[in-house]
């Protein structure tokens, strides 16, 4: 069963048509990476999948998407984004210590008992790689870490709540290639237990991790396949100008 089902999607802000009629299956536990030039909808395809645009006014969308085979506006947008959840471009920890960061969520959703509580901050930093690092000082500031460790915190974050699937924009953009490297390990080590799609500028990372590649342009999918495929033997010549650095 496909995680989510894409069909005949467009979305318009105003008169803007920024995706143009998109058709794509997402499978579980798989890395789907969504490449592209600055401006190709790969980010608004991305937060309409946890239906981020709702707040957006002058937004509109027609066609389908589901998710585990019901449509997405059929959740109750808490539900959903429970399950669907985001990690920003910009680690964004709260001005609040380690472990409460990590507890938040959890605490949100009417968890109150300490010992559970600890016991999902452990985890989630465990499943997060961080715990070695922080297991020490966890109620300290968690803007007092380092950027890679503050992108690593934001995972372990959303992992507290138990996601089904996690959305990553740009994860890796503003952070060093050692910290980049410790996320793309991570993603490939979560991939086991979640379904993950990432919006990437980098080639290379859509490459080293991804099993499935989607390329936008000017709101269209020109192309989605296996990675390896779309990097190796493209079926079309604009994938194969934009991956061989001709434009964008």
């Amino acid at each position: 069963m496909n995680k989510f089902e894409i069909e005949n999607l467009e979305l318009y802000y105003g008169d803007f048509k920024a995706l143009k009629n998109i058709n794509m299956n997402i499978s579980p536990n798989e890395i789907t990476a969504f490449i592209g030039p600055s401006g190709c909808g790969k980010s608004t395809l991305l937060k309409t999948l946890d239906r981020m645009n709702d707040l957006v006014d002058t937004c509109k969308i027609n066609g389908s998407v589901k998710y585990d085979v019901k449509d997405i506006y059929s959740y109750d947008i808490n539900e959903l984004r429970k399950n669907v959840a985001m990690v920003f471009q910009k680690p964004n920890p709260f001005a609040m210590s380690i472990y409460d960061n990590v507890a938040y969520g959890p605490k949100t959703h009417g968890i109150r008992s300490k010992k559970e509580l600890d016991e999902i901050v452990e985890k989630s930093l465990r499943q997060a790689a961080l715990w070695d690092e922080v297991n020490d000082k966890l109620k300290k500031s968690a803007l007092a870490l380092s950027g890679g460790q503050q992108q690593r915190l934001c995972i372990a974050r959303t992992l507290a709540v138990n996601p089904d699937v996690i959305l990553m924009d740009e994860p890796t953009s503003a952070l060093d290639p050692i910290s980049t490297s410790k996320i793309e390990e991570l993603a490939l080590e979560l991939k086991k237990d979640y379904t993950i799609i990432i919006v990437t500028h980098s080639m290379q990372q859509a490459k080293r991790i991804s099993n499935k590649t989607a390329f936008f342009l000017l709101g269209e999918v020109i192309e989605f396949d296996e990675t390896e495929k779309l990097f190796s033997n493209p079926s079309d010549e604009r994938t194969d100008a934009y991956i061989n650095g001709r434009f964008g």
